[in-house]
């Protein structure tokens, strides 16, 4: 079985997730909508919402499991390593079922860039 996303790592439940939508900072990019806001817990935390978009399970899945892996392998690692306790939220726009799994990487990547050097402050 390969590496996981950990359940302590996610945000994961209906109230969290309408909770960021609500009081999160949206980030725009090409494909995605990512909320931010200060976490709750002792560490970072990362959640995937995909809406249908009139796309099959299939499709939906697939798009899903390509977020999840860029934020369990890329955004958390950097969050956590610059000491960042945030909690993102990361929506699917429609466009996103068509990008690549490399437009969507450099996009979470740039967004996590930005929080880390705005959270420190000798940069």
């Amino acid at each position: 079985m390969g590496a996981r996303l950990p359940r302590e790592a996610r945000v994961r439940r209906g109230d969290e997730i309408r909770e960021l939508f609500r009081r999160g900072t949206r980030t725009r990019t090409p494909h995605l909508d990512v909320f931010a806001a200060p976490g709750s817990a002792s560490l970072p935390r990362f959640g995937v919402v995909v809406p249908k978009h009139r796309h099959t399970i299939a499709e939906r899945n697939r798009l899903r499991r390509r977020l999840r892996e860029i934020g369990r392998a890329e955004v958390l690692p950097r969050l956590r390593g610059e000491g960042v306790l945030r909690d993102l939220l990361v929506r699917a726009r429609s466009e996103a079922y068509d990008a690549h799994f490399a437009d969507l990487r450099e996009e979470l990547a740039l967004l996590t860039e930005r929080m880390c050097s705005d959270a420190s402050p000798s940069r």
